[in-house]
């Protein structure tokens, strides 16, 4: 534990409060005006740096590039400039290499990293935040690790989107059925069934794509809220930093929160569709449905029941979805009712955003890693085609193409279906005669279209489970991913 003491200096017209903490000196940046030392549980609530230590990397980077705009400007002079920056590359690596403990009492990762470049280099580390503000230094430093996370996330979207791409060409000649509130409905491929959910992760993937224009903003320079009275070159940081354009508006950019809002939001799309997935896999998984075989390497077993094999990875992404969706409610709720600009409240910006960050990284990962380990039971599949009456759909068409109204066939086939659960008997087995007493319209044709092959191969329109159609949307994911890497 830190044994602290506190004096409070007298200099002539100020107060300066001071922490003497393992014998360094820390001083409290803004302590002028104060009389009183802080409470050693105000500095315990009032604390960020045990989670926005995080940050630290950003902080440094956007430190070094202020620092060289200052000199640019003529605030520092290049001797200045390049001990500020060694300094700051000196501290960064002693955080990399554990050697660099921070301090509540500064509060947060920018404090204390101006406080550890002070007690290093004195005076001149004061001059540092000349121009600049903690409340858009934490503005770009969000940012920036939002951009460089945001992509990561993209890159993981990119890898399961692959491993879906190549499970549904594997596996074109699996026919299983497709289901409507739960209950069979129509036969489908499996690639088809795969596809779907490409669809999905695509919408997402340009989601977080789009999300970065508005990211991109290069809002160091804003100051507090209203600008400084130094003639940045913003231009500078802005290529400094590598972002797309410089913002315009000094109060929106320190009291915007909107990129990490979308992030959130983006981030609970994601997790929604991962959740249907895991959900769809999990019901495969059971012995009623066995579909599907999980590897023994993403599955659990029972501590009491040695019989079980448990989908525990994919019932914990459906667990976590609705964690993120709580991280974007915190953060929706922490800006509804805040007036401009910054307000402390905006702290609690992070930690959420932190966790969903780790979240839906590590669910892409792990999903990328089990797929292409599952095993499709393709038999199970298609004996379970002939039950459920998945090609009544199929007969009412049959018989609108010999002229009967839809209704009227609709109706029809509804009749059908429930003579053939009296008789114990699929529609494919009820013989000519049978389906003759029903209508005229009926003859050998009616078995070929009820096959359930041809069923799929009858769907023709664009988007539809044909083949020709699945092929199609082989080759569009293809040219998705072939614009992604130009």
């Amino acid at each position: 534990m830190y044994q602290t003491k506190i004096k409070l200096c007298l200099d002539m017209k100020n107060y300066v409060l001071k922490h003497w903490i393992r014998g360094v000196e820390i001083v409290k940046l803004w302590a002028g005006r104060f009389k009183e030392e802080s409470s050693t549980l105000f500095d315990e609530f009032n604390e960020s740096i045990s989670f926005d230590k995080k940050l630290y990397k950003e902080d440094i980077r956007g430190s070094i590039a202020h620092c060289k705009m200052l000199n640019k400007i003529n605030i520092l002079t290049d001797k200045e400039s390049e001990k500020i920056q060694n300094c700051l590359k000196k501290i960064e690596s002693l955080i990399e290499e554990g050697k660099l403990e921070f301090s509540i009492e500064n509060e947060d990762i920018h404090m204390n990293i101006e406080s550890l470049l002070i007690d290093e280099i004195g005076e001149l580390g004061k001059k540092l935040h000349s121009g600049r503000s903690r409340n858009d230094q934490i503005a770009i430093d969000l940012r920036m690790f939002l951009l460089e996370k945001t992509n990561l996330i993209m890159d993981c979207i990119l890898s399961l989107l692959n491993i879906l791409l190549n499970i549904s060409e594997k596996n074109k000649k699996i026919i299983l059925p497709g289901y409507t509130h739960l209950q069979k409905a129509q036969p489908i491929r499996l690639s088809f069934y795969f596809m779907a959910y490409f669809q999905m992760l695509r919408r997402d993937y340009e989601r977080f794509e789009d999300s970065l224009k508005r990211t991109n903003s290069m809002v160091l320079g804003s100051g507090a809220l209203s600008g400084v009275p130094y003639k940045l070159d913003r231009e500078f940081l802005r290529d400094e930093l590598n972002f797309l354009y410089i913002s315009e508006n000094a109060l929106d950019s320190v009291s915007d929160r909107d990129f990490i809002i979308e992030f959130q939001s983006n981030s609970s799309i994601l997790m929604m569709h991962l959740s249907r997935l895991s959900e769809e896999m999990i019901l495969w998984a059971t012995s009623e449905f066995n579909f599907i075989e999980i590897s023994d390497k993403h599955t659990t077993g029972s501590s009491i029941m040695p019989q079980k094999k448990n989908p525990d990875v994919f019932e914990l992404i459906r667990g976590k979805t609705g964690r993120v969706y709580g991280n974007l409610i915190s953060i929706l709720t922490v800006m509804k009712g805040l007036p401009l600009a910054y307000n402390k409240d905006m702290q609690e910006d992070k930690e959420s955003l932190f966790d969903s960050v780790v979240t839906v990284e590590r669910s892409l990962k792990i999903l990328s890693e089990m797929m292409p380990e599952i095993k499709f039971n393709s038999q199970r599949m298609s004996n379970s085609l002939k039950s459920g009456f998945l090609n009544a759909t199929d007969m009412a068409d049959y018989l609108v193409s010999k002229g009967m109204e839809f209704r009227n066939a609709h109706k029809l086939v509804g009749e059908l279906v429930s003579y053939s659960l009296d008789n114990n008997k699929s529609l494919e087995e009820l013989e000519l005669n049978e389906l003759k007493a029903f209508s005229k319209l009926f003859d050998d044709e009616i078995y070929n279209r009820l096959s359930f092959e041809n069923s799929i191969e009858s769907k023709i329109s664009f988007g539809s489970s044909s083949i020709e159609n699945v092929e199609k949307s082989f080759l569009s994911a293809k040219k998705f991913f072939l614009d992604k890497r130009k």
